[in-house]
């Protein structure tokens, strides 16, 4: 069973770096690392790749320690890097909190925004061309419905996004898996234990989106998917 889910992990990691031409020779992908399940297997899978098979490239990994989370995701990765000697790890702290305005309240948006904003700086100043985030299948999905619901825009996370103000690219390798698979390759490599989760997610809509499309899907992987492409199987004939 174990060899079956990391098989399963890495088969549909290749499966989209050859789709979406994630990763080519000669790249300097950086990773972003927040000490949760989802960067941590994508870092393992990258770096089990080097030197074996796929593209040339060069990795590194960048994790932020913001100045109000828990330090306990920056020890284990700390202890993770020393698996994966062949990937340099970097750790930079954030004052995520402290650049609010007087009268505005820490949210998950502006953490994530302050957090993209450093990994691109990291990767300018530091000639990396792209940046792997760890956004999985699921999280695809759910940030479609949640801007189609609360923005009224059909738009997502695409495997690929090219910065037109940055000569970086953001993929997300993860994107044909479920987030039940990375849990499954979580638990058999032992690290599930010592990942995070942020407590702000709690108050955001994804967590009710996610209720949602667990009722409309039924648990389906099928339907899952048929959710995610949608994105490029776009009929403009009959949109407005």
């Amino acid at each position: 069973m174990a060899n079956q889910i990391r098989k399963r992990i890495s088969k549909k990691i290749t499966k989209a770096i050859h789709d979406f031409n994630l990763i080519e020779e000669g790249d300097r992908v950086l990773i972003g690392l927040s000490g949760g399940k989802d960067s941590s297997v994508l870092l393992m899978e990258l770096a089990s790749r080097l030197g074996k098979f796929g593209p040339n490239c060069e990795l590194a990994a960048l994790h932020i320690q913001s100045d109000f989370a828990d330090k306990a995701p920056r020890e284990f990765l700390e202890r993770l890097s020393a698996d994966y000697p062949q990937v340099p790890f970097y750790f930079k702290d954030v004052a995520v909190e402290g650049r609010l305005k007087e009268g505005r309240k820490l949210n998950c948006y502006w953490c994530s925004t302050q957090r993209r904003t450093e990994l691109i700086k990291f990767a300018r100043e530091n000639n990396f061309n792209k940046i792997a985030l760890g956004h999985h299948m699921d999280d695809i999905v759910e940030t479609l419905l949640m801007n189609m619901l609360y923005k009224g825009e059909f738009s997502g996370m695409p495997p690929m996004v090219p910065y037109e103000k940055y000569p970086c690219s953001v993929i997300r390798p993860l994107c044909y898996c479920e987030e039940s698979e990375i849990i499954e390759y979580a638990e058999d490599a032992d690290i599930k234990k010592f990942t995070c989760t942020c407590e702000f997610s709690k108050a955001s809509h994804r967590k009710s989106i996610r209720e949602e499309i667990k009722s409309l899907t039924k648990g389906n992987s099928t339907l899952k998917a048929n959710l995610f492409e949608s994105m490029r199987n776009i009929r403009m004939d009959y949109l407005l």
